[in-house]
């Protein structure tokens, strides 16, 4: 194969890695080009947004991750790109305009090294050869060495490991090769404290991504795990992706035969995208998620109105008095309206909850919550 036909098949396999997989505006979706390569527009973690190009270095893997259907011994077509291939294909679409970042990754050939030498060569060629400055995010690979998780560090504007699942029991069950302590938890806790406050890499954004739904872990145990890496690690993002029932090993918990309807999975993805926003920006603890004795979240009602029904003693809320944490526990008010309320309180009264921009559906859910006095 030449490489535009490896690439339109590595680019195409990139897909099953889906970092934020929940957009809401149609730009945010990726896009595939003419010549079969995905476009990426993401926001990037430290605020505003670029176009990637995303695609794996190899879709041989050595790794037996049974919800992948890149897995070892599973029947797809393999090939693989060499640094120089990779590094020349983006440049090509970078001097067209196409895109303005690299997003790397790859399966893991023969092992977690020698796979993390053959991506940070491809970097390296375009920092050093071709000058290259903008962004260049590197996927870490479970069990890579400690020099190979710096040298990463050193050429990249991101990089990120999937956590995958919350903790070793639901690891063995996707895994008999990975150990969840070695291979995820001791290089997500290296990246942690190099890219730390005041070390060597601290302008480096770290991010990793749960695989939701095909171990049969609950909500509270990503939770959990969630805030740890936000409280602790001090990542800068945690992303969710719904595992695609029909990709992996028949056998894991995810493939069984009453494992739930896809397009629950996704709704499922979704309040774990909107806990994960009340807990970042909304000022939301832990202990007020609120979960059904399974450990699990309403499929039916988003967490912030969860919280809402159990503490009526807390509303109505007062919008001409409410501090900026109050408001944004109304259901439907989030940083931006509170923000805009409390600028034009400062001008003028609120006497109708009209005032504050929002119509339809949303208005009538705050107004059950709030007065004007």
């Amino acid at each position: 194969m030449d490489v535009i036909d490896k690439l339109r098949i590595l680019s195409e396999d990139s897909r099953y890695d889906l970092a934020c997989a929940c957009g809401t505006a149609d730009d945010e979706h990726r896009k595939r080009g003419s010549d079969g390569r995905w476009i990426y527009p993401v926001v990037l973690p430290e605020g505003g947004s670029t176009v990637l190009l995303k695609t794996l270095l190899s879709n041989a893997c050595a790794n037996d991750c049974r919800y992948c259907p890149l897995r070892s011994g599973s029947n797809v077509r393999r090939c693989t790109l060499g640094p120089e291939e990779i590094a020349r294909a983006f440049m090509e679409y970078y001097w067209k305009r196409k895109v303005f970042g690299l997003f790397l990754s790859s399966a893991v050939i023969r092992d977690p090294d020698y796979t993390m030498d053959k991506m940070i060569a491809a970097a390296r060629i375009l920092r050093n050869r071709w000058a290259y400055r903008g962004y260049i995010h590197l996927k870490i690979i479970p069990g890579a060495s400690d020099a190979a998780i710096e040298e990463a560090l050193s050429l990249s504007t991101a990089v990120s490991l999937n956590i995958e699942t919350p903790g070793e029991r639901h690891c063995a069950v996707l895994s008999k090769k990975k150990i969840f302590r070695r291979d995820i938890l001791r290089p997500l806790t290296l990246m942690a404290k190099l890219t730390e406050p005041g070390a060597r890499y601290s302008r480096v954004k770290c991010t990793t991504q749960f695989i939701v739904g095909a171990s049969d872990e609950t909500d509270r145990e990503i939770i959990h795990y969630m805030v740890g890496l936000y409280k602790r690690l001090r990542f800068k993002r945690v992303y969710f992706s719904a595992y695609q029932r029909g990709l992996g090993d028949e056998s894991i918990p995810g493939e069984q035969k009453g494992a739930s309807d896809p397009r629950e999975q996704f709704i499922r993805e979704h309040r774990l995208y909107q806990v994960d926003f009340l807990i970042r920006k909304y000022g939301f603890r832990i202990e007020d998620i609120v979960l059904d004795r399974y450990g699990n979240l309403s499929a039916d009602k988003d967490p912030k109105e969860m919280w809402a029904e159990r503490h009526p003693e807390f509303f109505p809320v007062r919008l001409n008095r409410a501090s900026r944490e109050e408001l944004v526990r109304v259901p439907g008010i989030g940083p931006e309206t509170a923000s805009r309320i409390i600028d034009m309180r400062r001008v003028h009264k609120i006497t109708d909850v009209a005032m504050i921009g929002v119509r339809g559906n949303r208005l009538k859910q705050i107004s059950s919550y709030v007065v004007c006095e």
